[in-house]
C-alpha cells in the first residue's frame, strides 16, 4: 500500500512578503493572481485537505477545490508574535529571536517550537500510512518544513535548513513505516 502526499504551500499573504509571523490572514493580491496559473496544473487526489487558515481556504477556493479543513494541517502557533515583524520583534527581544532560531524546542513567544510542530505534522503524516491512494493538503511553509524534516528523519534542527516558497508542491511518498521526500516542485515548474 502506498500513500502518495502533495503538500501545497498557500499563495502569499502580507506576512509572506513582510517577513512576518503568521497571523491569520487573506491572501494579497499577488498571491491572489498567482493561482491563475497554478489552475489545472494539480494532480489529481482521493482526498482534498487544508489548514483552517483563511489564506488555505482562500487558496483552495482560488483553485477551485472542495477541500475540507483539517486542524493538524494549521501554521504553527506564534504565540505573541504573530502578526509582528521579525525585524520588529528582533528589535524588542533579540535573546529571544536568538534562542527561537538556534533551539528547536525554544518557543519564547508562548506559541509552539519547531519540534512541536514536527511532532504534531509527523504524527498526522504516519496517520495517513495506514491509507492507500493520494491526498493534496494546502497548508503552510512552516508545516511543510516540518512535513520534509519527518520524512528525512531528520532532528528538528533541519527545520531552518529547509525553505518553501508560496505555491511550491511537495510530493512525498510513503509506504509501510516511512515516508519518501519525492519532490519540490515550484509554481514555474508544476505539472
Amino acid at each position: 500500500m502506498t500513500t502518495r502526499l502533495h503538500l501545497l504551500c498557500s499563495a502569499s499573504t502580507s506576512s509572506t512578503s513582510s517577513i512576518a509571523f503568521a497571523a491569520d490572514e487573506p491572501l494579497d493580491p499577488r498571491g491572489g493572481e498567482s493561482l491563475s496559473r497554478l489552475s489545472g496544473r494539480l494532480p489529481s487526489c482521493d482526498i482534498i485537505l487544508r489548514s483552517p487558515a483563511l489564506c488555505a481556504a482562500q487558496t483552495a477556493e482560488g483553485l477551485g477545490l472542495d477541500a475540507r479543513a483539517e486542524p493538524l494541517l494549521r501554521d504553527c502557533d506564534f504565540g505573541n508574535w504573530a502578526g509582528r515583524t521579525l525585524a520588529e520583534v528582533e528589535a524588542q527581544t533579540p535573546q529571544a529571536i536568538t534562542e527561537w532560531l538556534q533551539n528547536p524546542r525554544a518557543a519564547p513567544h508562548g506559541g509552539e517550537s519547531f519540534a512541536d510542530v514536527t511532532t504534531r505534522v509527523g504524527e498526522w503524516m504516519d496517520s495517513l500510512l495506514a491509507g492507500n491512494g493520494s491526498v493534496l493538503a494546502i497548508t503552510h511553509a512552516t508545516v511543510i518544513r516540518a512535513a520534509i524534516a519527518h520524512a528525512l528523519g531528520a532532528d528538528p534542527t533541519a527545520f531552518r535548513h529547509i525553505d518553501v516558497a508560496p505555491l511550491t508542491r511537495t510530493k512525498l511518498s510513503g509506504g509501510g513505516r516511512r515516508w519518501t521526500l519525492a519532490a519540490l516542485i515550484p509554481l514555474k515548474d508544476a505539472r
